[in-house]
C-alpha cells in the first residue's frame, strides 16, 4: 500500500507550519486579521488540520492541549508518535501515509475515530486505551490474519469497521467470522451488516464463540482480582503497612540469613523457630491493623478540614456575590443618571459619588477576603495540631510494637546461642546423635565460630526490623510534611487569584468610569 511518488520535498512540523496551518483556519476577515494581531494560543485550537504537508515526522503538536480533531492525512509519515499530550482529541485521520505500526497512542483515551487507512499495518495491535472507540478504518493495509478481528473484541462501544483491501478481506469466511467475533459491528467495509448476516454467524461459530468466552471470562476474572489486589496493595501503602498482614517481614529476614538457614538444622531450632515466627506474625498484625484504623482517623481529620475549607469559601462567596448584586443593581441606576445629566457640576457630584461607591465594594470585598483568610488560617493550624499529633501518635505506637519485634528477635537470639553452644560440646564429645549437614556442621570448629555465627544472624534480623521501622517512620513523616505545606501554598494561591479577581473586576468598573468623565469632556 505504497503512496504515490511525491517530488516535494519530506518536511518536519515546525512553529511555522503549525502558525501557518491555526491561522488558515482561524477566523475570517476582520476576526482573522484581529487574531493575527493579537496572537491565536495553540492550547485554544480544537480543530488542527495539516493534510497534504508532505510531513515526514509527527512533531510540536505537545501545546495543542484540548485539540479535539487531528487531521494528518495524505504525508508520508512512518511512524505514529508525538501525540501523547493529545489526550482531549475525539478524531484522528492518519489515512494516506507510511506506517507499518500502530503505536503512540495510549494515552488518547477520548478518541473515538481512528483512521489509518491506506497505510503499511501488518498487525492490529496496542490500541488497548482507546477504551472510547467507535470508528476504525483500517482498509488498504498489509493484515492477514484472522485473530487481528479477536483482538477488537475487546472494544465495546466498536460500531463501525472498515478492512477492505486488505489481505484478510479476501478470505471466504471474512464477514460471517467478523459478524461472529464482532456481534456488536452496525457497519463493515461501509455497509450495514444485516440481520441474517448476524443469524447464520453466530450459529456457524456458536461453539468456537462460546469456548472464547469462557477464556475471556476466565481472564477478567483474573484481571478483576490483581486489580484488586493492587488497590488493596495501595491501601496498604497509603496506611505506611504495606506487607506486615503476614510473615513477609519475618521470611525477609531469613531470605538472606545464610547462616541462620544453617543453623535451623539444630536439634530442637526447628520447634524454637516457629514459636518465634507465630509470635513475631502477631506484631506484625498488630501493627497492620493498628495502622488501617490510624489512616481511616486520619482520612476523618481529612475530610472533615476539607469541608471546613469549603463552607467557609462558600460562605464567604456568598456575601460577596450578595454585595456585588446590590452594588450593580444601583450601578446600572447611577451610569443612566449619569449620562442623563446635562449639568456639569450634577455630573461631577454623581460621578464622585459613583466612585466613592466604587471605592466602598473594593473595601467590603477586601475585608471579607480578609476575613476569609484569617478564618482558613485559624482552621489550617488546628488542623495541621491535629493531624501532626495523629501522626506522632501513630509513629510512637509503632515504634513500641517494633520494639517487642526486637525483644522477641534478641530473646530468640539468647535460646539459639545456648542451643548452638550445648551442639558444640556434644559434638567436641562425640556425644552428637543427630546427622547435621555438611554446611551446618562446618560452623562446630570452636566457640568462637559458632558465636560469630549466630551473631552475624542476629545482626541481620535486626538490621531488617529497624529499616522496617525506619521506612514506616520516614514516609509517614514525609506525607504529613508535604500535606501540610501543600494545604498552605494552596490557600495563599486561593488568595491571590480572588484579590486579583477583586482588582480586575473593581478596575472594570472604573473603567466604565473613566470612559464616562471622558465622553463627557469631548462633548
Amino acid at each position: 500500500m505504497n503512496r504515490p511518488y511525491n517530488s516535494m520535498e519530506p518536511r518536519v512540523m515546525d512553529e511555522d507550519m503549525l502558525k501557518l496551518a491555526v491561522g488558515e483556519q482561524g477566523p475570517r476577515d476582520e476576526a482573522r486579521q484581529l487574531a493575527r494581531q493579537e496572537g491565536i494560543l495553540f492550547k485554544d485550537v480544537l480543530s488542527l488540520r495539516l493534510d497534504f504537508q508532505n510531513i515526514l515526522r509527527i512533531d510540536g503538536l505537545w501545546q495543542f492541549e484540548n485539540l479535539r480533531k487531528l487531521q494528518l492525512d495524505n504525508n508520508i509519515i512512518e511512524k505514529i508518535e508525538g501525540l501523547e499530550h493529545l489526550v482531549h482529541l475525539v478524531w484522528l485521520d492518519l489515512s494516506f501515509n507510511n506506517i507499518e505500526a500502530i503505536e503512540g497512542l495510549d494515552t488518547l483515551v477520548n478518541l473515538e475515530d481512528l483512521s489509518l487507512f491506506n497505510n503499511r499495518i501488518s498487525k492490529i495491535d496496542s490500541l488497548d486505551g482507546l477504551v472510547k472507540l467507535q470508528v476504525l478504518s483500517l482498509g488498504n493495509n498489509n493484515i492477514s490474519h484472522m485473530m487481528n478481528i479477536i483482538y477488537l473484541r475487546q472494544f465495546k462501544d466498536l460500531r463501525t469497521l472498515s478492512l477492505s483491501g486488505n489481505p484478510i478481506a479476501e478470505a471466504e469466511d471474512y464477514k460471517m467470522f467478523i459478524c461472529a467475533y464482532l456481534p456488536d459491528l452496525v457497519y463493515l467495509d461501509f455497509r450495514r451488516i444485516d440481520d441474517h448476516m448476524k443469524e447464520l454467524a453466530e450459529i456457524k461459530y456458536q461453539y468456537a464463540i462460546d469456548e472464547l468466552k469462557q477464556r475471556e471470562h476466565l481472564i477478567q476474572v483474573r484481571l478483576e482480582e490483581e486489580q484488586a489486589r493492587r488497590e488493596e496493595l495501595e491501601e496498604h501503602k497509603a496506611a505506611f503497612v504495606e506487607h506486615l498482614n503476614g510473615s513477609f517481614l519475618f521470611d525477609s529476614m531469613y531470605a538472606e540469613d545464610t547462616e541462620g538457614n544453617k543453623l535451623a538444622h539444630l536439634p530442637g531450632v526447628s520447634e524454637l523457630l516457629q514459636a518465634y515466627k507465630d509470635k513475631f506474625v502477631i506484631i506484625c498484625l498488630n501493627i497492620f491493623e493498628y495502622g488501617l484504623k490510624q489512616q481511616e482517623k486520619r482520612k476523618v481529620e481529612l475530610d472533615t478540614f476539607k469541608e471546613c475549607v469549603q463552607e467557609a469559601i462558600q460562605e464567604n462567596q456568598e456575601q460577596g456575590k450578595h454585595r456585588i448584586a446590590k452594588f450593580e443593581e444601583k450601578h446600572l441606576l447611577n451610569l443612566n443618571a449619569i449620562r442623563d445629566e446635562s449639568e456639569l457640576s450634577s455630573f461631577e457630584m454623581k460621578i464622585a459619588e459613583y466612585s466613592q461607591d466604587v471605592s466602598e465594594l473594593f473595601n467590603v470585598l477586601m475585608t471579607l477576603e480578609m476575613q476569609l483568610v484569617e478564618q482558613l488560617e485559624e482552621t489550617i493550624n488546628m488542623f495541621e495540631r491535629n493531624i501532626t499529633d495523629l501522626v506522632a501518635l501513630f509513629i510512637e505506637n509503632v515504634q513500641s510494637l517494633m520494639a517487642q519485634c526486637r525483644d522477641l528477635e534478641n530473646h530468640h537470639h539468647e535460646k539459639l546461642l545456648e542451643i548452638a553452644i550445648n551442639t558444640l560440646e556434644k559434638i567436641l564429645k562425640g556425644e552428637l546423635d543427630e546427622d547435621l549437614p555438611e554446611d551446618a556442621r562446618a560452623l562446630f570448629v570452636d566457640k568462637d565460630t559458632i558465636v560469630n555465627a549466630v551473631g552475624t544472624s542476629h545482626d541481620l534480623h535486626l538490621l531488617k526490623i529497624d529499616n522496617r521501622e525506619d521506612e514506616l517512620v520516614t514516609r509517614t513523616n514525609s506525607w504529613c510534611s508535604h500535606l501540610v505545606d501543600t494545604i498552605h501554598k494552596d490557600e495563599i494561591t486561593r488568595n491571590r487569584r480572588r484579590v486579583k479577581e477583586i482588582n480586575q473586576y473593581i478596575d472594570h468598573m472604573q473603567n466604565e468610569l473613566d470612559n464616562l468623565e471622558c465622553s463627557e469632556i469631548i462633548d
